[in-house]
């Protein structure tokens, strides 16, 4: 303003300019409440911005987490299920038995160590061992180690007492023996109703905390005491959130649990509680100058007490709000211009020819900053556009994973299918040398027969589930759908007969081709017959009916259950990923959006409703295979 009134000054000394133009440009100014709305209003404009970017930021950084976590939660749960079984297989093992009648026979001690550690050794656990009635060791697969448990007194862990009360034993600890930490089973060994001992094995998780280390969240197990015992980080591990409580620290000496461990507070602070079972938190030393931010995401493990905890690092919410500031700023900014603009407009108006070309300066240099915001708002879209071409990415990788999730789950019912094999297999084996010494040569042929027709088995049920996770491109050829339908049901056969369930197949008197891809038309059964089963889990007089219905040049496969129907509100939202209506830890939400994707590839479309009789309906349908069409 200064600038305009000394640029006017030589003009207002023209004749016949009156020097009172120079006090009319400042008699003009604008009302200070003018000024001070405009100063509000660009406050407002900040402060939304700042909110509504920290908001989104929240928001986006819970749902990714969300996810995360389920699928390191869905992996822990994989990879104690895996050995589960292990100490079941004992009670088969016939010398296991007699050393536990009579302990005292070194011949068989030797035995059954050497059979132990043949089965640890294929396992791949920590160690396998058998403990009499009191707790004390009698073999073990380590018998030759210089940490030996042979002979050792254990019966002061829980897992020893839980499997003498209740049958079986559940424990997390670090070994006495050889410090190093691990999770205990425990199955009580009986023969006829007696009971003679307790079988156990350790197995070491280290390997599940190098596949967290590789992430950039901060996940943490912790106990139902509180004692984080897992960490994606070495400096979380063995820390304490808040601190324990005069029972909860006996517990720990009397059962030895974090064995010449020194259990250390953490620090956290809480900042602030969010929705969905999330907060803000601050951790750090209470002696630390420098604290951390981190979003803290929950779920609850099958583990009594266990529960898996994410920690999110804020550091890309604050960098939204940055750029929400930096782009607020640029928005005041040009409001500033665009009302400066307009006040000098109305001076050139309002003035006189004189004044011109002083106004026609201060607008080029307003235009000129226009032109830097603008060019600065730009650049900022562009990243904005980049991020979210990242984010989709990522996305994409989830649906994927979400798959492998599938497979885990999946896995468990094909590790129980193979049990049954893997122990008929070992007796066989075990008679067939038996028989051969004694030069009983047709038994040893019975014996080598039935191993065959078990390993064939065995090779058709793994076949199956590489086939359904083999990731090939899409190939669309002509295929047999009654065929495709029987693959699927041989995968979730284990599920099937679990849930005690009638399964309906209503096919065509002669055989129906589709133009598809046979691993995922698999994939899109068995996702649409597993949903059935948990729509219907604990129900009485559940039924899946499995229908193909030709439709002139197309093939609708139809999946119908008697189970409780899907919500109205959810009809229309069933197709979209991560909407599940499952319970917390059951489901990513990933299956129909993955199945929707792969009909639309294969020229086809799934559609859902609900029965008027009850239940839920699923209808894929697909282009039929011509005549001329060739394999």
């Amino acid at each position: 303003m200064a600038r305009l009134e000394s640029d006017l000054e030589p003009i207002a000394s023209r004749p016949g300019w009156s020097l009172s133009l120079g006090r009319r440009l400042t008699g003009n100014a604008r009302p200070f409440w003018l000024w001070l709305g405009f100063a509000a209003a660009v406050a407002a404009i900040i402060f939304l911005a700042d909110w509504f970017a920290g908001q989104v930021g929240q928001q986006r950084l819970r749902d990714s987490g969300a996810h995360r976590l389920e699928i390191y939660a869905a992996g822990l749960r994989s990879e104690l299920a895996k050995y589960e079984y292990l100490p079941d297989l004992l009670t088969l093992e016939r010398d296991v038995m007699l050393v536990l009648r009579d302990p005292r026979d070194g011949a068989l001690v030797d035995v059954v160590n050497k059979r132990l550690e043949e089965i640890n050794r294929i396992a791949g656990t920590a160690a396998l061992y058998i403990l009499d009635r009191k707790g004390v060791a009698v073999a073990a697969s380590n018998w030759n180690e210089e940490a030996s448990f042979v002979g050792m007194d254990l019966s002061y862990r829980p897992y020893v007492h839980d499997a003498v009360g209740r049958g079986e034993g559940r424990f997390y600890a670090i070994g006495t023996t050889s410090g190093q930490p691990g999770f205990y089973f425990s199955r009580a060994l009986r023969d006829g109703g007696q009971l003679l001992g307790v079988g156990a094995l350790k197995v070491s998780l280290d390997h599940l905390e190098r596949a967290w280390a590789g992430s950039s969240d901060v996940v943490l197990a912790i106990d139902a005491n509180g004692v984080v015992f897992l960490a994606s980080d070495a400096a979380w591990k063995f820390h304490t959130i808040g601190r324990l409580s005069d029972d909860a620290s006996e517990r720990i000496r009397a059962s030895r649990q974090y064995w010449n461990v020194l259990l250390k507070p953490l620090d956290v602070k809480s900042k602030a509680v969010l929705p969905g079972d999330a907060r803000s938190i601050e951790v750090g030393a209470a002696d630390a100058a420098r604290r951390s931010d981190y979003l803290e995401l929950t779920q609850a493990l099958p583990e009594p007490g266990w529960r898996l905890v994410l920690l999110a690092d804020v550091t890309p919410v604050a960098e939204l709000r940055r750029l929400a500031l930096a782009l607020a700023a640029a928005l005041s900014a040009s409001l500033f211009a665009v009302v400066l603009y307009a006040r000098q407009r109305r001076l050139f108006i309002a003035q006189s020819l004189a004044a011109k070309e002083a106004l026609q300066q201060a607008n080029d240099a307003l235009e000129v900053k226009v032109a830097e915001r603008t060019g600065d708002l730009i650049a900022s879209n562009a990243r904005l556009q980049q991020e979210i071409g990242e984010r989709r990415r990522a996305e994409e990788g989830l649906v994927q994973a979400g798959k492998l999730a599938v497979l885990g789950q999946m896995a468990a019912g094909i590790t129980h299918e193979l049990n049954q094999p893997l122990a008929a297999l070992s007796m066989l084996s075990a008679n067939a040398c038996t028989f051969l010494d004694r030069g009983r040569l047709d038994n040893t042929r019975e014996n080598l027969e039935r191993i065959g027709d078990l390993t064939d088995r065995m090779g058709k049920i793994t076949g199956q589930l590489k086939a359904f996770a083999r990731k090939d491109p899409v190939s669309v050829r002509p295929l047999a759908v009654e065929q495709s339908i029987h693959n699927a049901l041989f995968l979730l056969d284990q599920r099937i007969r679990q849930s005690n369930l009638e399964v309906v197949l209503v096919l065509p008197d002669r055989p129906v081709r589709i133009l598809a891809d046979a691993t995922r038309l698999e994939q899109v059964l068995v996702n649409l017959v597993a949903n059935a089963l948990d729509a219907m889990e604990g129900r009485a007089g559940a039924c899946v009916t499995i229908e193909v219905i030709e439709q002139d040049e197309r093939i609708a496969v139809s999946v119908r259950d008697n189970g409780p129907g899907i919500e109205q509100e959810q009809l229309s939202h069933l197709f979209e990923p991560f909407f599940t209506t499952k319970e917390p830890g059951k489901g990513l939400g990933l299956g129909l959006a993955i199945s929707s994707s792969i009909a639309r590839e294969l020229g086809g479309e799934l559609k859902a409703r609900n029965r008027r009789e009850g239940g839920a309906e699923f209808t894929l349908c697909l282009r039929r295979a011509t005549d001329q069409t060739h394999d």
